[in-house]
């Protein structure tokens, strides 16, 4: 079976499930998306992986888990999802300690946020993609039954790094100073709120 690489198109909040996040791995050499249910844990460590700016006060899990491994010289080398039962994904990560490859079995949420860290490649196989991956419609509304579900999962996502003047209360921040923003980001991140961290960031941004 042969391997189709993955980059991460961004983590949207899913409207089917509550608490829950979707995050969308898109095809590298095509236009297929394959959207993975996630944790909010998990969606907020692969969100701060993703935004190289913010710096959580304190390990995290998955930095526990890079630092853990770099002080024994394990690499994580790739990351592989290799089976999809009962809309379950299941992933492998591929280690490497003193030339000797292991493979271990990890979620998929998890397995990706350790590939951001380690700047491992994420691939599934095309039989997978095959059977879960779909094609971002342009215009929603013209959705079939069938889609509805995953098309109302990915409309409007609310990706970390995208601009985003507000934060999941309404409040915006285009009326603060530069000064407020700085002072807000500061404590969005010590509050280890690191959603409203990105938007405050972005907002910086513009400036």
């Amino acid at each position: 079976m042969s391997l189709v690489k993955l980059s991460i198109k961004g983590i949207s909040y899913s409207q089917t499930q509550n608490g829950a996040y979707a995050l969308i791995l898109n095809e590298v050499d095509g236009e297929r998306k394959l959207p993975i249910v996630i944790g909010a844990f998990e969606a907020q460590s692969i969100a701060i992986a993703l935004e190289k700016e913010i710096k959580p006060p304190r390990p995290l899990t998955h930095d526990l888990f890079k630092n853990f491994a770099e002080r024994f010289d394990i690499v994580v080398k790739q990351v592989i999802i290799h089976k999809l039962v009962d809309g379950v994904f299941y992933s492998s990560i591929i280690c490497e300690r003193d030339k000797i490859e292991e493979i271990i079995d990890a979620r998929t949420s998890d397995a990706i946020a350790l590939a951001l860290r380690f700047n491992a490649p994420i691939f599934t196989y095309k039989n997978i993609l095959d059977k879960a991956g779909i094609y971002l419609k342009a215009n929603p509304l013209e959705a079939n039954k069938d889609s509805q579900e995953i098309d109302d999962v990915l409309s409007n996502p609310e990706t970390f790094g995208h601009e985003e003047e507000s934060n999941q209360s309404g409040e915006t921040y285009s009326k603060h100073s530069l000064q407020e923003l700085n002072e807000l980001l500061d404590q969005a991140v010590s509050h280890e709120d690191y959603e409203k961290a990105a938007k405050i960031r972005d907002e910086i941004s513009k400036r």
